[in-house]
């Protein structure tokens, strides 16, 4: 394996950078502008996380087999290249579907299109760095892909939202198709694969068994919170009902009730996940499964704040969406740029001060930082929602490195891989937790009284956060020396 020059260090990294641009803009801004204008107002927010939902169980599939079939290849012009040229290329057709779209239903067939392009390069580009570079040169390159991951967020704040709210979508995806095939052409013409000699033997069947036994878990989990959830739920509002009333009832049962059922949803999917991936091991590596859990309470939470965010920003400060999408474009700036340099203190911290301290504390950051976006429906104030994206940046950026390299000194060293690959429950489910619960939530409880429903699942993700600090409590971390870091952005 040779030594890397301080060029090959962007060239094997640089396509994170289009991937990303990609993932925010399709998923940040075009879906839930397209979906105001597509879907009944009243159930906007349910077709939105319908669509993300679906989206993100084609990811969870399609990522990894694209990932092993790339293991497996023997081109001449390398493993993962040929794949980030087919996944590219088809890219750009399913954005150009985007913007053709006319109703819900194209639209929808469209992301779930994209969904499947986007991850058949996705997979195969996370072999890149193992394959190409020397072990004593991985955090360098790793801290590259994590800025090349971050960075995005700010520039489709001030680029390609600014388009969108502006009116000029067909801009916006011309935008995203020309950083996405850029940055794919240079990673493919200068990034030099050795060609696969002999094909492997190892059978794919296995590794997809396990990713199928963690999407059973996220489902069996999200199906046992809305039982329990329903069920604590409806008490809560029949006593509340007999107190105040029906219309108070509505919203403490069915408020009460969806939170519930999110941390039942992210606690039991994440047991039933793991144990179907590593069996009987996972009684001995309950501080690593409880690592997941709180890792799985952090993204759901931050995933589905930005997921609601544009509807949410039409509600309290009673706009339309062309101005709400310029306003989330200047707010996930923020949060980028805070992201951005909180990563990178943490970074430095991180080798000084306990992860579990550091996680801690961003959960707590980032609990005042959702409770404040919440108040916005009441006090809809631009400065607090300024002040609440700068904490929730600052947290995400402390959490996305503090968390994963706490994560990595709780796996067998042996079994890194495969106790790491299991993350992935966080990366999907927060998607699927987070959106698909609190979608409907907010659509029913918005029916009764406007804006409501928006307010009780700010304020459900709130309280994840705050889980997310005190899952720790059964974490018991472990002293290990320091691994090579890498922040895991989930699917689109």
């Amino acid at each position: 394996m040779k030594r890397l020059r301080w060029f090959d260090y962007i060239s094997i990294n640089l396509f994170w950078l289009g991937l990303n641009i990609r993932n925010t803009a399709v998923g940040s801004i075009f879906m839930p502008f397209l979906v105001e204008h597509y879907a009944p107002a009243d159930w906007k927010n349910t077709a939105l996380s319908a669509m993300s939902t679906a989206g993100l169980i084609i990811a969870m599939l399609i990522q990894p087999l694209a990932g092993l079939l790339s293991d497996r290849s023997t081109s001449r012009y390398g493993r993962r290249r040929p794949y980030i040229l087919v996944g590219t290329l088809l890219d750009l057709v399913f954005l150009a579907a985007i913007g053709l779209s006319w109703n819900y239903w194209t639209l929808l067939v469209a992301v779930l299109l994209i969904q499947f392009s986007a991850n058949l390069s996705h997979g195969p580009l996370q072999g890149l760095i193992p394959d190409m570079v020397p072990d004593d040169q991985r955090g360098r390159a790793s801290a590259i892909k994590a800025l090349f991951e971050l960075v995005p967020v700010f520039l489709v704040g001030i680029s390609i939202a600014v388009m969108v709210g502006a009116g000029h979508m067909g801009w916006a995806i011309v935008a995203t198709g020309a950083a996405l095939l850029i940055t794919a052409l240079i990673t493919i013409f200068t990034v030099r694969e050795q060609p696969l000699q002999v094909r492997p033997t190892l059978s794919i069947g296995p590794s997809m068994l396990r990713v199928l036994g963690m999407l059973a878990g996220i489902l069996l989990g999200a199906l046992a919170g809305l039982l329990g959830g329903g069920l604590i739920g409806g008490l809560a509002g029949l006593i509340t009902w007999a107190v105040s009333g029906k219309t108070t009832a509505m919203a403490v049962g069915v408020g009460l009730g969806g939170t519930i059922a999110m941390i039942l949803a992210v606690v039991i999917g994440v047991w039933a996940g793991s144990v179907s991936t590593i069996g009987k091991q996972a009684r001995q590596h309950t501080s690593f499964i409880w690592w997941i859990v709180n890792r799985l309470f952090f993204l759901a939470a931050i995933t589905s704040l930005q997921r609601f965010a544009l509807y949410f920003l039409m509600y309290a400060f009673k706009i339309e969406v062309e101005p709400a999408t310029t306003l989330f474009g200047r707010l996930i700036s923020l949060v980028g740029v805070f992201t951005l340099l909180s990563a990178f203190l943490a970074g430095w911290l991180a080798d000084r001060l306990s992860h579990k301290l550091l996680v801690g504390w961003s959960g707590i950051l980032a609990t005042i930082g959702g409770c404040l976006l919440m108040g916005t429906i009441w006090v809809p104030n631009e400065t607090l929602i300024y002040v609440a994206g700068t904490l929730l940046g600052l947290a995400t950026g402390v959490f996305m490195t503090s968390n994963w390299a706490m994560g990595t000194s709780l796996v067998p060293a042996e079994e890194a891989g495969r106790y790491l690959g299991i993350s992935n429950l966080a990366g999907a489910g927060a998607g699927m937790i987070g959106g698909s619960i609190g979608g409907p939530l907010a659509d029913y409880l918005n029916l009764s009284s406007p804006g409501m429903g928006d307010f009780v699942i700010f304020a459900a993700y709130a309280v994840l956060f705050a889980l997310s600090t005190v899952s720790l409590r059964f974490i018991r971390e472990q002293k290990q020396a320091p691994a090579e870091q890498n922040l895991v952005v989930a699917p689109l």
